[in-house]
């Protein structure tokens, strides 16, 4: 999905985030005999990311010994509304989606994705092209109403969230209304709009921009980093609750084994995980590995509810007091380990 909105000089003040968990009601318990729903998190075209995840789920299949359909969409809303709806009972998400479902969508963590890199995360990017005017950090910062953004989706840590918190905010500038324009897509979406100058800067990542230049190499000649993020955590694979403990450990079970045996069969699952992203593999995770997105949601909320108009001082200290609020209880649900 690509959405492409045009900004005027006055624009209306920045919408807060929610802040807030939502109850998440139980869902009936599945049928044993019923495809595990599994949602892909569109990190590039949907049917690129299904084709790239199909061996991978259908050695987890006969692992768990029952069907896996996939869900694969293109964009973080189109997955985020199946998951409201109850049509994904696993998913791939990264940090605030992954938080979102277990906090509000009764779900669960059970492994994180490991790169090559060895690094704990990844990065997110600001790209330009290096041709001038629309090249320098300097005069991105001076005048922002003078570049057209490309940007992810508002779920997206590195797309909006990082970006937003760690270098706009910080220096007054709210990507949603200060840019000239704007197109919301993929990561790939909004290099390649880069490089084809239908847009002068685009949020990106440190993985995803290393699969673009494999995939896109005159395109990513015609670009540069202005600027890098700190380490952000990698994705999750989270799975309903409603699924019996025994299940779920079976399914950590093959994730945390894929790609480590040696000899062909080993030798042909780490070619797929190469291929989703250059992974390396999973280890296993809980719901604990989420306070790290918990927390950049918690410090973007904040710096929100600061940077923002209010009626008077009054206002604002409620608002805080509510975004402190729902961040304990985040961490108290992060923190509960229960089968």
């Amino acid at each position: 999905m690509v959405r492409v909105v045009c900004r005027g000089a006055a624009t209306a003040a920045l919408a807060l985030l929610a802040g807030l968990p939502l109850a998440a009601s139980a869902q009936p318990a599945p049928q044993p005999d019923a495809p595990v729903r599994f949602g892909i998190l569109p990190l590039g075209g949907a049917f690129e990311s299904r084709s790239d995840w199909d061996p991978l789920l259908a050695e987890l299949s006969r692992a768990i010994s029952r069907p896996v359909s996939v869900l694969s969409v293109n964009s973080y809303e189109a997955l985020e509304q199946a998951i409201q709806r109850g049509e994904v009972d696993m998913a791939f998400l990264s940090g605030k989606m992954a938080l979102d479902a277990v906090t509000q969508r009764r779900m669960k963590v059970v492994a994180q994705v490991v790169r090559h890199d060895g690094l704990p995360g990844y990065r997110a990017l600001l790209l330009a092209r290096k041709a001038p005017p629309f090249n320098s950090m300097k005069s991105l910062l001076a005048e922002p109403e003078r570049w057209r953004l490309a940007r992810g989706e508002r779920q997206s840590v590195s797309g909006f969230i990082v970006p937003q918190l760690q270098l706009f905010l910080p220096n007054h500038i709210a990507m949603e209304t200060r840019f000239l324009s704007e197109i919301v897509g993929t990561h790939q979406t909004n290099a390649l709009a880069v490089a084809n100058n239908e847009a002068d800067v685009a949020t990106n990542n440190t993985a995803d921009f290393e699969r673009f230049k494999q995939r896109f190499p005159a395109e990513a000649e015609r670009l540069q980093v202005l600027w890098e993020s700190e380490l952000i955590p990698h994705a999750q694979i989270v799975v309903r609750r409603e699924y019996p403990p025994e299940l779920r450990s079976r399914v950590q079970a093959f994730l945390v084994g894929y790609g480590r045996a040696k000899g062909p069969k080993g030798d042909a699952e780490r070619v797929v995980l190469k291929s989703l992203h250059d992974l390396a593999g999973f280890v296993a995770a809980d719901n604990s590995s989420l306070q790290p997105a918990a927390k950049l949601a918690y410090q973007l909320a904040r710096q929100n509810a600061m940077s923002a108009q209010w009626v008077n001082d009054a206002a604002r200290q409620a608002r805080l007091s509510r975004i402190e609020s729902g961040y304990a209880e985040q961490t108290a649900v992060l923190r509960d380990l229960s089968p």
